[in-house]
């Protein structure tokens, strides 16, 4: 949003009202379990994903369709990353991993629509993925490993008088996971909107000067789309690291 100040002097760009998460169907306050646009948004994020996964590759052509191709090619490729990152062992956890990746790809290409809303700029929603994850592959290394998950914090080949040092080093390091896994997301999401935002104010209100920022937008525009893949890739290779420290915690 861009405006005038009161003496016309300037020009007032509130980049960050689009992150505003508001209610559908009233205008009282937001409580746990209003329907908001946040949540219309993550809607049609997992409808849009299942329309993808499911009817697009339901007819299994030999030669494929546009929607089956981008099915095979996002299974091919996120198979192949939780292969390569967790070993065979973690392929009975690659329901999941598409999933989240799917799910957060998504949400950001669709965030990309004029008048959409992007979940995945809220630490609310990034928050919840990432503990999801977290709590998972640590009850997931306990059950498959015992006490002897906590070899992960134990740095064997480093000097013994070190050792405890870097105990505490890699426990603090591990309950950081979720909070960087969460915020690297969020605070990208939220950071190429508004640059968006900001320059679409410009160009609103520079007249016949508008192709200057139009030209910028038009240039961050295209890194945002590729952003949304990046940090949907980084997000999900992450966990993957995650779960092989889980499934393989002395390697």
């Amino acid at each position: 949003m861009a405006t005038e100040t009161e003496g016309g002097s300037g020009l007032n760009i509130h980049p960050m009202d689009q992150f505003v998460v508001q209610p559908l169907f009233s205008d009282g306050p937001v409580g746990m379990f209003t329907v908001t646009n946040a949540t219309l948004w993550m809607a049609i994020a997992v409808v849009c994903t299942a329309l993808l996964l499911v009817l697009g590759s339901r007819g299994r052509s030999v030669v494929p369709s546009r929607a089956q191709s981008v099915a095979e090619l996002a299974y091919g490729f996120v198979h192949k990353m939780t292969e390569d990152v967790t070993g065979k062992d973690g392929l009975k956890y690659f329901p999941y991993i598409m999933t989240l990746f799917m799910f957060i790809v998504m949400a950001n290409s669709l965030a990309l629509l004029p008048m959409s809303f992007a979940p995945t700029s809220h630490i609310a929603v990034t928050a919840v993925l990432a503990l999801f994850v977290f709590i998972g592959v640590t009850v997931l290394g306990f059950v498959k490993n015992g006490a002897s998950f906590l070899g992960l914090f134990w740095v064997s080949s480093a000097p013994l008088a070190l050792r405890p040092v870097l105990a505490v080093i890699e426990l603090i390091s591990y309950f950081v996971r979720p909070v960087s896994h969460s915020i690297r997301l969020a605070g990208n999401i939220m950071a190429g909107h508004a640059v968006l935002k900001v320059f679409a104010g410009f160009a609103g209100a520079l007249g016949i000067f508008a192709f200057v920022p139009v030209l910028a937008i038009t240039a961050i525009y295209a890194l945002e789309v590729l952003v949304a893949f990046i940090q949907a890739y980084v997000f999900t290779i992450l966990t993957c690291v995650y779960l092989k420290d889980a499934l393989h915690p002395h390697h």
